[in-house]
């Protein structure tokens, strides 16, 4: 059995912030999967689901980020998990918006979700870094993981989170590469899709059809005196004829 955590706060005025993408990927690997249905446990909620003949349980707790460990090492006791299969997803301001690490142990990097857990469990976890991008003054990061995403940054983050969902059986057969490579191809596949397609060329107007003689303008005209010539000549010959 593998648990994946999904880090970020409870209720619906968090939904949407940066510091919550967490609990949107298993929200979106939890629909791509058909899980079950989502259900109060240990102090968080949880879904459960088969990737790739792996059973998975998805958690989101609900102890708020700076008490995560709460939540987490209660399910990894009751579901006597280890650590080496546990998968903890969360944001990550190192890493550029899109961008997609994962690694096991460490530190924690300021991360208060990260830093609970390690307290209740110790270090050797996976942790898969979502990129969410850097406001570019420590003083403003606060404020800016607990921001909404930006409309326009929908169009990044949707796509990664659907190819995270796609790639999800790879990291549950603990392939994190796979997870990785796999993930990345998909979402390069959809912004090949999301590009516009190129403007057809505007097609030659048709030529005018040539004439019945198939001759060029050029030649008729030379036809045509060629044909008089005959004629007069005729004439001539006639006349010449009727004289002698």
């Amino acid at each position: 059995m593998k648990l994946f955590v999904g880090l970020g706060n409870p209720g619906a005025q968090y939904a949407r912030q940066r510091h919550n993408v967490g609990f949107m990927a298993l929200d979106r690997i939890a629909e791509a999967h058909g899980f079950g249905p989502w259900r109060k446990r240990f102090q968080g909620e949880t879904s459960e689901g088969t990737l790739r003949g792996e059973r998975v349980v998805l958690l989101k707790p609900s102890t708020y980020m700076n008490e995560s460990g709460r939540s987490v090492g209660e399910a990894a006791r009751f579901l006597k998990i280890p650590l080496e299969d546990i998968s903890v997803f969360h944001d990550e301001i190192d890493l550029a918006p899109a961008k997609l690490k994962v690694k096991s142990g460490g530190g924690n990097a300021g991360h208060n979700g990260l830093r609970s857990i390690s307290a209740h469990l110790g270090n050797d976890y996976a942790r898969v870094r979502i990129g969410v991008g850097h406001p570019g003054s420590k003083d403003a990061v606060a404020h800016y993981v607990l921001h909404d995403f930006a409309r326009v940054e929908y169009d990044w983050l949707d796509p990664m989170l659907d190819a995270m969902a796609d790639a999800a059986p790879w990291l549950a057969k603990g392939d994190a590469a796979r997870f990785l490579s796999h993930s990345a191809l998909k979402m390069q596949d959809g912004a090949g899709e999301a590009e516009a397609a190129p403007a057809e060329k505007p097609k030659p107007a048709p030529k005018p059809p040539r004439k019945a003689s198939g001759g060029h303008p050029a030649g008729d005209r030379a036809s045509k005196s060629a044909n008089a010539l005959a004629e007069n000549l005729k004439k001539w010959l006639a006349g010449r004829g009727d004289k002698e």
